[in-house]
């Protein structure tokens, strides 16, 4: 019984997490068995009878720093030598040593976490409490080029590891004093900072507070990963399609602080989110902006018909070819019969297994080093295409269909949501070969009754088409209008600035 109860009960947060008063010896219990603790003993300006003792961990304490800040004006500064030890304190905390910023600590568990996050710790004897400095190394990627999202036409510039350098691109970006930035530890293991940003006046303030409490409320080991975030935050178990949008790239991020939007970065994640989440944002890039509006607008018509094709293109053949020849021109018919006839398997196998191998051949592309996959991806796709049509397993025309779903796949600007089409291309050829053009539009209506009753963060994942009663529509979102005609911030949001231009 006692076991069960270990396995199944709940998951008790141990506080204080070290426990005991804050001491040098807890402090080495503490992190017993870690190489990367280390300590100085020193006097201060050669005083003998007055000792401290500097800790840190390697690594994460930068030496230049620790050396030049710390322990420099420690050894040779001969005023710290001829004050009381309350002064002497006082003096270290407020101006003696060359440092930004130094706390005053009493408890172990506050010591522990300063020095995780690159600080050192000063004990001097006979006290109870210390002295945490941070000098943290602040070793991170070069900030580069966007992989996922690549900037044709604007700013080049990535979100790394660091969410201090992240914050910083934001802060570049946007010079506002509005910009307000709170911040989070999320995680009892890996203690990872995460940043709430958004602007005072233009957010809904609903929503900042919403994130603030889920955050708040995210009791996990670690967050190491981007579903470790996505999946707590948001009822992501409820659909395949994200509710949460993100984006590698700061100018954009910034674009969705200026609609309205909250951002989230995490320390460790080069990667920013944008809540609430609209269908909408999955079909827009950062160039958007910067080409022409006619062209802009083309280039989003030409992505949200790609997502129709994707998705209709397989079940619709299989409906047609297996239930209704009849709708068939008489010549493309005749042409899909006569290649049909020395294939043994059923339209609906064909297309499954092409669809099926399709996934497969992508999955080892991606997963394998560049020259591999590449090698991969040329080898599956003639053997799939021309040794499988060749061989008369497969019909052509099933493989230019599900070619032409597959490619029309791949200009999502969102990977997610590309990810979810694919789930739901796989459902509606299944409903097409059980019902033909009913099963197919069944499937389609109980895709979009899925998709409207979707939220994020209380608001309607098809807010661009519908949004709520009374409230202002936004822009049109198959179409971009000219810049100085989008007088309005985009989406169903509660603000008292609405307006963006004159």
């Amino acid at each position: 019984m006692s076991n069960k109860n270990q396995v199944d009960g709940p998951h008790p947060r141990k506080e204080p997490l070290f426990p005991g008063p804050l001491s040098l010896e807890n402090l080495e219990a503490a992190f017993a068995g870690c190489a990367d603790f280390s300590k100085r003993q020193m006097y201060l300006h050669g005083d003998r009878e007055r000792m401290v003792t500097v800790c840190y961990l390697l690594g994460m304490a930068r030496n230049e720093r620790l050396n030049d800040y710390i322990l420099r004006p420690l050894t040779q500064n001969p005023a710290l030598s001829q004050v009381s030890e309350g002064e002497l304190f006082s003096m270290l905390q407020y101006g003696a040593l060359y440092n930004l910023a130094a706390v005053r600590r009493d408890t172990l568990d506050d010591v522990v976490n300063d020095l995780i996050l690159g600080s050192c710790a000063l004990f001097f004897d006979g006290r109870i409490d210390a002295l945490t400095l941070p000098v943290p190394t602040e070793e991170k990627r070069s900030v580069g080029e966007p992989d996922n999202e690549p900037a044709l036409k604007g700013s080049r510039e990535s979100f790394v590891e660091s969410v201090r350098t992240n914050t910083a691109m934001v802060r570049r970006h946007l010079k506002a004093p509005q910009l307000k930035i709170k911040e989070q530890i999320v995680g009892r293991q890996s203690r990872t900072v995460v940043d709430v940003l958004f602007l005072d006046g233009i957010a809904d303030p609903d929503t900042v507070s919403q994130l603030e409490e889920r955050l708040a409320d995210l009791d996990i080991d670690g967050v190491e990963a981007t579903g470790n975030l996505e999946e707590y935050l948001v009822e992501g178990d409820r659909s395949p399609f994200p509710l949460m949008a993100y984006t590698q790239r700061p100018d954009r991020f910034c674009q969705g602080l200026l609609e309205g939007r909250v951002g989230l970065l995490a320390d460790g994640i080069p990667l920013g989110w944008l809540v609430p989440g609209t269908i909408d944002q999955f079909f827009k890039t950062g160039q958007d902006q910067a080409y022409h509006w006619m062209v802009s607008s083309a280039l989003r018509l030409i992505r949200w018909f790609c997502a129709l094709v994707t998705l209709v293109v397989p079940g619709l053949y299989i409906a047609l070819v297996t239930f209704h020849p009849e709708a068939i021109p008489v010549k493309l018919a005749l042409s899909i019969v006569a290649a049909k006839q020395e294939v043994p398997f059923s339209t609906v196998f064909e297309v499954l297994i092409m669809l099926l191998a399709f996934e497969v051949i992508q999955e080892a592309g991606l997963r394998l080093p560049g020259p591999i996959g590449s090698a991969v991806s040329i080898l599956g796709g003639l053997v799939v295409g021309n040794a499988a049509v060749e061989a008369h397993i497969v019909s052509p025309a099933v493989l230019i269909a599900v070619a032409i779903a597959g490619v029309a796949g791949y200009a999502q600007p969102s990977q997610d949501f590309g990810n979810a089409l694919r789930l739901w291309r796989f459902l509606l050829a299944v409903l097409a070969s059980v019902g033909g053009l009913f099963g197919l539009a069944m499937g389609w209506a109980a895709l979009i009754y899925h998709l409207a009753g979707l939220e994020s963060f209380g608001i309607p994942y098809l807010a661009p088409f519908t949004t709520g009663a009374g409230a202002r529509r936004g822009h049109p979102t198959l179409i971009r209008l000219p810049l100085p005609r989008m007088k309005w911030r985009d989406g169903a949001y509660d603000t008292k600035n609405r307006r963006n231009q004159k």
